[in-house]
């Protein structure tokens, strides 16, 4: 729900401050204006890809519009495109609230925005007519990783300083994690960009690879997402969060374990045994953090479950959570030598990256984007009704997908191991593939909904529908809550 608040009732030094004055609101604008552009083209590439499966040649002959150029199109555009542009956004957000004082150099926000949005644009086009480097989620060239690179360091020097001058020392757990998110990330550009595609070749590129794209997904994707939930939930649900301290072990766990476990796309290959066995364990180990987090966002909603019907990002926020459970166990018992077996190489691995990918971070990012839109203009959202159409096509959308492609995968895998025919496990494919497409039609809905339902909310101050005002609560901002 995103109802106009009361003043907040702040203490300490932040005390007598109004938080929402220190927002740059051209600046948060700007950056979740492209992140809607993106929410609406990049996911509808997947399902124009995903048709392909049942259709082959319904998009004709041109080299351009094959699965192969296509892919990575889809997969750097939700990556870089719908999630990344919405979380910057949204950093913009949360940063000045929680540290009290404005974001260091403000003239540099909305080019930022524009050189971001224009070097994905670039590079995505630039996909489309063969440039790649061959690295899932690596593949933009360089023309185009060079400004993203840019604009991720100066982001990252922004919020850095931004945060140092902050009016308290105790730091709440999502700039922790902000933290690190943009320092592991500037550091794994660096690897990914301008190391990895020109000077590292044969196994070892593999295994660096391997590294990089899970340093995307865990190191970037993943505490970038705690940043989103950690913050809105407990502002959303008008509750403390549950749990500082456990917050932190999810933390430390996340930077212990996750630097290793990107060797388990790689099993049964040339690259050292050991080096498998430790992403195996490491993988095993990411329950940890997994469920932490988890404990965390369920336990912040204690007291507050019998209002979460009315609550729109709140709802976001904890759906996407029930996708990072299933998701996240999917990924570890992927990383087990007998479970790949019937799963590696099929849509078993699909499954789990979209119910990681789009199913929590994605829908975590438009849960911050619900929260966050309305106070923008100060109005209510347009049409609750209308953004609760929304929740559900997509929640439902990625359910089945979720569940559709888990048990295609096992299928496939265990029909290969059987010695069945390729092609004939293609035939045995068709029905999944078609439910597939339309979970993911379903989800597009839901998206395209939402993004109207902002629009609207932009363009007219009038209210349809409202949800009714709840009274908040001391919101611990600035402050560490145990």
């Amino acid at each position: 729900m995103a109802e106009v608040l009361p003043a907040e009732r702040l203490h300490g030094r932040f005390a007598g401050i109004n938080l929402d004055d220190l927002v740059d609101w051209v600046v948060v604008r700007t950056w979740l204006y492209f992140g809607m552009f993106w929410l609406l083209v990049t996911p509808s590439i997947g399902v124009a890809l995903s048709s392909l499966f049942n259709h082959p040649d319904y998009l004709g002959n041109a080299i351009g519009l094959t699965f192969g150029r296509l892919r990575p199109v889809h997969v750097n555009g939700v990556i870089f495109g719908a999630f990344s542009t919405l979380f910057i956004g949204e950093c913009y957000y949360l940063v000045p609230r929680l540290c009290g004082v404005r974001v260091v150099w403000p003239q540099l926000g909305v080019p930022l925005a524009w050189l971001w949005s224009i070097a994905v644009f670039a590079g995505l086009v630039s996909l489309a007519f063969g440039q790649n480097h061959g690295l899932e989620a690596g593949e933009l060239p360089l023309f185009a990783e060079i400004p993203i690179f840019i604009v991720v360091a100066t982001v990252t020097a922004q919020f850095l300083i931004t945060i140092g001058q902050r009016l308290e020392p105790p730091l709440y757990v999502a700039l922790w994690y902000l933290i690190a998110t943009f320092i592991w990330t500037t550091m794994n550009l660096v690897l990914g960009s301008f190391i990895l595609p020109y000077t590292i070749s044969g196994i070892n590129s593999a295994a660096f690879h391997g590294l990089y794209i899970h340093y995307i997904v865990g190191l970037w994707l993943t505490p970038a997402g705690y940043v989103l939930i950690y913050y809105f939930l407990p502002v959303s649900a008008h509750n403390p969060l549950f749990a500082h301290k456990l917050s932190l072990v999810g933390f430390w766990s996340l930077a212990l374990f996750y630097p290793f476990v990107g060797i388990h796309h790689y099993l049964y290959s040339p690259i050292a045994d050991w080096a498998e066995t430790l992403a195996i364990i490491t993988s095993m180990l990411l329950i940890i953090p997994v469920w932490t987090v988890l404990v965390n966002f369920f336990g912040t909603m204690t007291g507050k479950w019998h209002e979460f019907g009315r609550n729109l990002p709140a709802k976001f926020l904890i759906m996407g959570s029930l996708m990072y459970l299933v998701g996240c166990f999917q990924g570890s018992t992927e990383a087990l030598r007998s479970i790949q077996q019937p799963t590696h190489f099929s849509d078993f691995v699909i499954s789990h990256s979209h119910l990681t990918v789009f199913g929590t971070f994605v829908v975590w990012a438009m849960g911050g984007l619900v929260y966050v839109w309305p106070r923008a203009f100060k109005r209510e959202i347009w049409s609750f009704r209308l953004g609760n159409w929304s929740f559900w096509l997509i929640t439902v959308g990625i359910s089945t997908m979720g569940l559709v492609l888990t048990a295609a995968g096992l299928q496939q895998g265990f029909q290969w191991m059987s010695g069945t025919e390729w092609l004939d496990t293609v035939v045995w494919m068709q029905p999944y593939w078609l439910v597939r497409t339309m979970s993911g039609i379903s989800m597009d809905i839901g998206m395209s909904l939402l993004v109207i339902n902002l629009a609207m909310t932009a363009l007219t101050s009038q209210v349809v529908a409202p949800a009714p005002a709840i009274e908040p609560g001391v919101i611990p901002v600035g402050r560490p809550a145990e």
